[in-house]
């Protein structure tokens, strides 16, 4: 069986996930965090039990091994100097040659990347050519934090693993399929014309994923279904996946659009940023990096960013309160937006850090939408993590948790494109 790796490059961080294909078993995954730094953590999670949580066993060094609880499952610890990307893969892979995860680099066949914005150019997955990398360099201003990096992840693995099939995922193609009264912004013509000024969206592969999965619980063909996928994370997207496609996200020509997420403001007046900018004397650079990093939920809330803390305190703290609402006011609206753009909807699908985890959070947001139909059953809902449907039996419109798996779908990419 091949061996196919699925890699998420950020700007400082590296993660990744080894997969046997096609029986699509996950053999190990890990990150790398603090790249270009002198004290770089490097973990590695292997073995039959790679998702378990809780890891007993300590060491006194910086590098170390810790099984399981089950003693079967075993995670790989380093803090070493990692200078680049290119130094961050080469030490990944040696290091899974070392714990004998594989025999050799050749054992790997297909490295699948994922890249942010694809733009108009890229509606599928596609083979890494010297022009498309050349177009995702050319796609950067479109996701500056994003692109660059994980075209240098691209170039790094192209340079140690020369003969593995190297394909791009873009988390934009799904969204390809809008049409352009829900991608246009009703701006000058020209600028999109000029500058591809439109909705791209995000976060497609996870869309897709949960939504192939939603299809297959439900027993139903996805091309028959009216589906709303609730991405919900630190970053948040809300889509609409009517036939098969997607037909209307939330997320706009950058992430930053959309509804409020863990520090992204979601959408704003323009005219306001325009006017806080002039009182503050904000450059546009800060005026973005306020917009992007300083807002959402730490904003409104100013303790923190983490939906865990906000509820933790929401009956004491009257801006955590506040934070949680506007955050579920903001996704409620887009759900209830969807629905009348699809004229209806036959499962809603949570998914992402929040969406899979968050009790009540899933709770508050179903218990707005009982007058379309949903209706929450809260012993089902109590979990997290799980594959589940969580509405009742009777419930006119289905509420289903479905963990993302983009990783899996990364993989899935690469050895379609093998053929």
């Amino acid at each position: 069986m091949a061996k196919t790796m699925a890699v998420n490059a950020g700007s400082s961080s590296l993660k990744f996930q080894l997969l046997e294909m096609p029986a699509e078993q996950v053999i190990a995954q890990g990150v790398i965090e603090r790249i270009g730094m002198d004290d770089a953590i490097v973990t590695i999670k292997y073995g039959a039990e790679i998702n378990a949580e809780r890891l007993v066993g300590h060491s006194e060094d910086d590098e170390h091994i810790t099984l399981s609880k089950d003693g079967k499952g075993k995670k790989y610890e380093n803090v070493t100097a990692i200078k680049n990307h290119q130094q961050a893969i080469n030490f990944m892979l040696q290091k899974l040659t070392d714990l004998g995860i594989i025999k050799d680099f050749n054992e790997i066949t297909g490295v699948g990347h994922r890249v942010v914005a694809g733009g108009e150019w890229f509606n599928h997955s596609v083979v890494v050519t010297d022009e498309v990398l050349a177009k995702i360099d050319r796609l950067a201003d479109y996701a500056p934090l994003h692109n660059p990096a994980n075209a240098m992840g691209i170039r790094a693995f192209q340079k140690l693993l020369p003969d593995a099939l190297s394909v791009a995922v873009f988390d934009t193609s799904f969204h390809q399929t809008m049409p352009d009264e829900n991608f246009l912004y009703a701006l000058p013509y020209e600028y999109y014309t000029r500058y591809g000024a439109r909705k791209y969206g995000a976060h497609g592969t996870s869309h897709r994923y949960v939504a192939s999965r939603a299809a297959e619980l439900l027993g139903k063909d996805l091309k028959s279904l009216k589906l709303i996928t609730l991405h919900l994370g630190a970053g948040a997207s809300i889509t609409a996946i009517k036939d098969g496609k997607s037909l209307d996200t939330s997320m706009g020509f950058s992430p930053l659009a959309g509804v409020a997420m863990a520090t992204r403001s979601g959408d704003v007046d323009a005219s306001l940023v325009y006017y806080i900018q002039e009182r503050e004397g904000l450059s546009n650079e800060e005026m973005l990096n306020i917009l992007n990093k300083k807002s959402g939920l730490l904003g409104i809330s100013t303790i923190s960013s983490d939906m865990r803390d906000l509820l933790d305190v929401q009956d004491t703290n009257e801006h955590a309160d506040m934070a949680i609402r506007i955050f579920i006011n903001r996704v409620v609206k887009y759900v209830g937006q969807y629905i009348a753009e699809m004229g209806g909807v036959d499962a809603i699908v949570f998914t992402a850090g929040i969406g899979e985890n968050s009790v009540p959070v899933r709770k508050m947001i179903i218990d707005k939408l009982n007058y379309f139909g949903v209706k929450l059953d809260e012993e089902k809902n109590n979990v997290r993590g799980k594959e589940v449907e969580i509405s009742t039996n009777d419930s006119k419109v289905k509420a289903l948790l479905i963990p993302t798996n983009e990783e899996l779908m990364i993989a899935r990419d690469v050895e379609s494109l093998k053929a």
